[in-house]
């Protein structure tokens, strides 16, 4: 890590720039998880098919994707304060235009314009985070940066259904705008304002590359696990991509400053943690998805109870606050990631078994340890993420890290997708079963497993 400036050495300690952050990332991942329920509602007052509203999710990945390179360069050229700022900025007026859109095409721009504000605020907080923070103080400060990722895809669903409900899905945006206005004050008042710093020249044709490549590969699994398209086209996408992906490594290695350094994936810690952190996050980042499917689908719960019981998971994830930093003092990254993946495995497996005679105060119990395990595992994974990445590096790596945790996400969801629908397609069915979704609950739990032993060659 870099040297802090003296003005915050008295300030290591106070939690207030990563609680800051951090609630800028929750916002955002908030929002995008509460659109999804709010899609039948839109597509009702648009006079649209239901079926075209997945454009609403797609271009905001889309967008996500194709930004998402560019955040880590943003964030060392400009100053990392003013960037994030622009991105708050920047996602209070795609808000704006969302909940004032009047077509389709008008709410789709929109989305693509938050995605674009969504792709910097991650990787840039990071970066303050990095350089704000001393090594010793990591893993806490880390830990509130996971903790949007966790409870934000809880929550989601169930603002999303009391606004819709209450009010209208036009609030799902509107929301937003005093929320980005009060997190601007705050990062102006408590963020430190770093210098930027000396980088190269942007890499055009390395972000065109990346991009395309991320950009394809999402769309085209998407595509593939939620039959948007027909096979082959999707096919076609994630090919596509996998070209864009090969033309991107073979610039990189001719490149002198390609603008997403692969080379950091020879970093001992970085590298073992981006494999298994990618396994663990194929294997987990489906979950709320199935869940949800599992709970209203398969079991017959409703929207609003089954969003209440999903919620214990989070409460789950904010206790472990509480308990992250001592356990990893006591036991070492290894110990920890290795074992807990293990754990949240488990977790998932339990949550699969979940039936019609299932008394509702055991779920909320399960889904409760379940969020405590999870939330230490991504706690803790990004702390260990940066362990040895260099300062003059940490934008790089932050780009890296997000780059594959925005693919790995989307994988898993789409081919969780596309397992259920292979599934119902063997038996000739169109719908999905409570068996569909306790298996591919288990190949998810054999995943994060699998993941630990990934986390065993990490030093401890």
């Amino acid at each position: 890590m870099t040297a802090q400036p003296a003005a915050l050495v008295g300030h290591l300690q106070s939690p207030k720039v990563p609680v800051i952050i951090g609630a800028a990332l929750f916002m955002e991942l908030l929002d995008s998880t509460a659109v999804m329920t709010a899609l039948p509602s839109m597509a009702a007052d648009f006079g649209e098919p239901g079926l075209r509203m997945n454009l609403v999710v797609s271009l905001y990945m889309l967008a996500l994707a194709l930004c998402v390179p560019l955040s880590g360069w943003a964030a060392e050229r400009f100053r990392p304060r003013q960037v994030m700022l622009l991105a708050m900025g920047l996602f209070t007026v795609a808000s704006l235009a969302c909940a004032l859109a009047e077509s389709l095409w008008q709410l789709c721009l929109g989305r693509m314009l938050q995605g674009a504000a969504g792709a910097l605020m991650t990787p840039v907080g990071q970066v303050i985070i990095l350089r704000w923070s001393s090594r010793e103080q990591l893993l806490q400060a880390m830990s509130w940066l996971a903790l949007p990722a966790l409870v934000g895809p809880l929550l989601g669903p169930l603002l999303g259904g009391l606004l819709v409900t209450a009010l209208s899905w036009h609030w799902i945006f509107l929301i937003n705008l005093p929320i980005c206005l009060l997190g601007c004050v705050l990062i102006l008042k408590h963020v430190p304002d770093f210098p930027p710093r000396a980088v190269p020249p942007l890499d055009g044709r390395g972000l065109l590359l990346s991009g395309g490549a991320l950009a394809l590969l999402v769309l085209g699994l998407e595509s593939l696990g939620l039959g948007q398209l027909p096979r082959m086209w999707a096919l076609a996408l994630i090919g596509g991509g996998v070209a864009c992906a090969l033309g991107y490594l073979l610039h990189a290695q001719r490149h002198p400053n390609p603008l997403v350094d692969l080379s950091l994936l020879r970093l001992r810690s970085f590298g073992v943690t981006q494999a298994g952190g990618g396994l663990f996050r194929l294997g987990s980042a489906a979950q709320p998805f199935l869940l949800v499917l599992l709970l209203q689908n398969c079991l017959g719960m409703s929207p609003m109870a089954a969003g209440w019981l999903v919620v214990s998971g989070g409460v789950g994830a904010m206790l472990m606050k509480l308990l992250a930093v001592p356990l990893v003092r006591r036991y070492g990254y290894r110990q920890v990631l290795s074992c807990n993946a293990v754990l949240s495995g488990a977790g998932i497996a339990l949550c699969a078994w979940f039936d019609r005679d299932t008394a509702i105060w055991l779920m909320a119990l399960v889904l409760f340890v379940a969020g405590l395990v999870r939330s230490l595992q991504f706690s803790t994974l990004g702390a260990a993420s940066y362990q040895d990445v260099p300062g003059e590096r940490s934008a790089a790596a932050t780009s890296l890290a997000s780059m594959s945790g925005q693919l790995t996400m989307a994988m898993s969801v789409s081919l969780a997708g596309l397992m259920l629908g292979v599934l119902a397609g063997v038996d000739g069915r169109t719908e999905t079963s409570v068996a569909d979704v306790t298996t591919v609950m288990l190949v998810c739990a054999g995943l994060c497993g699998v993941s630990g032993m990934v986390f065993r060659r990490l030093a401890n």
